[in-house]
């Protein structure tokens, strides 16, 4: 509602618009008329009160509408305030509902938890008691049995005439004796029955496969030289600003190292076949003379359409060598990729065929189909020719290529994967394969291999033989193909010499990692010595 103070004011702005409007309106009106002697009109006096008096009523009138008005305005703005309020009001009640039934939530929850914290509470103190009632049981009863054990003790120590300790001592002894006996005897009668008839036919077959087959191998570096006539073909290889060299390197993706060495630029990259493909663009630009951006590009793409029908004609020429038909191109031309393919120095094309060759020839002796076993071999190793292209070892890389490139034989497809036993091996062929693998890689001169690690290799195994305290000296022979073990003849019995030699054998296996196999011979001796006067 309407203040007084607001309604005296409101008031008082209604009179002083009025008397504003009272006073305009005779400023406006002109003077009234006067008569001779100067006294007013009275008709005009007359009019001017009527006049003033509606100007009054008028005023008054409005000052009440003012008034109306503001006590309008007063009541809506009353209300809307109350609304507002009311709004508050039930929102502010709303969230305090919204709290309480929160707060009641907590409450139900926090006693349920402690409801359940009682009861586990309860049923910890039970498993308490039932524990230390276990607890105090099994101690009564270890107490009754160590005493049971002293009394029985005592009695036999009283029967046999001897202390605990020296019936211990001999009992560990004497079965000590009768379990290293009957180790060493089994293992001997295993062995023995296992090598007459094992021993000679896989030495044959070895044998033999080797002197029927050697291969020539070679070691391609990561290197190539170019011969130039002068050196101010170093100059126009180079090019103006570099571009000849740059444009070279981009197209062929190897580094060409311009040096001092006289007389030669060098061609360098990992991958052997760009690095020959470099090689031979390059010796071409040096004798055609003509040495820009567009001849390069020109002689490069020109000679890739060659290597690519070079390294066809490689797949070919080793299909023919080891007579496996009937391969995929595609294969041919992975096996094409391997002759510019080292491994640990050994050329893998070279490796594939004679792999491929002793298959056959072991087959043959064993009985088994010498054209299979050349075909395993010959694609043991076709994973490499793109083992930096898929992920995985290269076993794995080429059964995946040999199946997609339809090789659909179970015996070739399992001896690609399964030669480095990385798979279970369920075909005769895959260890034809292994085998055959081995010799190639392990036999003299097939890999070079630095000073350094030769002895060091040399210096483990005799390390890991003199580990065993029955070794009094180790010597490692034949290149490390062979390890002769002497053994303290007053330490060990011809029986512990078996199982010595045994658990070296294992322990080379498990603990150094060699080529092809190492035999260990271990050697006990005694003698008597005397001089007759």
């Amino acid at each position: 509602m309407l203040t007084p103070e607001a309604i005296g004011l409101a008031a008082a702005v209604a009179l002083f618009s009025a008397g504003g409007a009272f006073l305009l309106a005779r400023r406006k009106t002109p003077p009234p008329p006067q008569n001779a002697g100067g006294a007013l009109d009275p008709d005009t006096v007359r009019r001017s009160e009527e006049h003033g008096k509606e100007l009054i009523e008028r005023a008054r009138r409005d000052a009440d509408q003012i008034v109306r008005d503001a006590e309008l305005r007063a009541r809506d703005d009353a209300t809307r305030r109350r609304d507002e309020l009311s709004r508050e009001l039930e929102t502010a009640r709303a969230e305090l509902r919204e709290k309480e039934r929160r707060a009641e939530k907590r409450e139900d929850a926090a006693e349920q938890k402690q409801k359940e914290l009682a009861r586990e509470a309860k049923q910890l103190d039970a498993l308490k008691q039932q524990t230390a009632e276990r607890k105090e049981a099994l101690d009564k009863k270890a107490k009754q049995l160590d005493e049971l054990i002293e009394k029985e003790t005592k009695v036999l120590n009283q029967l046999s005439g001897l202390s605990r300790e020296a019936a211990e001592k001999m009992l560990l002894e004497k079965l000590a004796r009768e379990l290293s006996n009957e180790v060493a005897a089994r293992i001997r009668k295993h062995e023995e029955h296992i090598k007459q008839a094992a021993e000679a036919k896989a030495r044959e077959i070895i044998t033999v496969a080797i002197q029927r087959y050697a291969a020539h191998q070679t070691a391609g570096a990561t290197v190539s030289t170019v011969d130039i006539p002068s050196d101010d073909m170093k100059g126009r290889i180079i090019g103006r600003e570099g571009r000849n060299i740059r444009t070279f390197e981009k197209l062929t993706g190897v580094d060409v190292i311009v040096d001092d060495t006289p007389g030669v630029v060098i061609v360098s990259t990992f991958d052997n076949v760009r690095r020959e493909t470099a090689r031979i663009a390059l010796t071409k630009l040096i004798q055609d003379g003509r040495i820009h951006p567009t001849r390069i590009e020109e002689v490069v793409l020109e000679t890739q359409a060659e290597m690519e029908k070079h390294i066809q004609e490689l797949g070919n020429k080793a299909l023919i060598d080891a007579d496996v038909p009937g391969v995929h191109d595609k294969l041919v031309y992975l096996l094409g990729r391997l002759r510019f393919r080292t491994s640990y120095s050994q050329n893998v094309l070279a490796h594939s065929i004679e792999v491929a060759h002793l298959c056959g020839v072991m087959a043959a002796e064993l009985g088994l189909n010498p054209a299979l076993a050349r075909r395993c071999g010959l694609l043991h190793d076709i994973g490499k020719a793109a083992d930096h292209e898929m992920e995985g070892g290269h076993p794995k890389v080429g059964a995946e290529l040999a199946r997609r490139y339809g090789e659909r034989s179970e015996e070739v497809l399992h001896a690609i994967a399964g030669h480095h036993d990385d798979v279970t091996i369920d075909h005769i062929y895959t260890v034809l394969v292994a085998a055959a693998d081995a010799i190639s890689a392990s036999r003299p001169g097939a890999r070079r291999e630095t000073l350094e690690k030769y002895v060091k290799r040399l210096m483990d195994l005799e390390a890991v033989a003199c580990g065993f305290p029955e070794v009094e000296q180790a010597f490692a022979i034949q290149a490390g193909r062979e390890l002769r073990v002497i053994a303290n003849a007053g330490r060990t019995t011809d029986a512990d010499a078996v199982r010595v030699c045994r658990d070296i054998a294992r322990a080379i296996e498990q603990q150094l990692d060699y080529p092809g196999e190492i035999k260990v011979t271990v050697i006990r001796e005694s003698r008597a010595i005397d001089v007759a006067k």
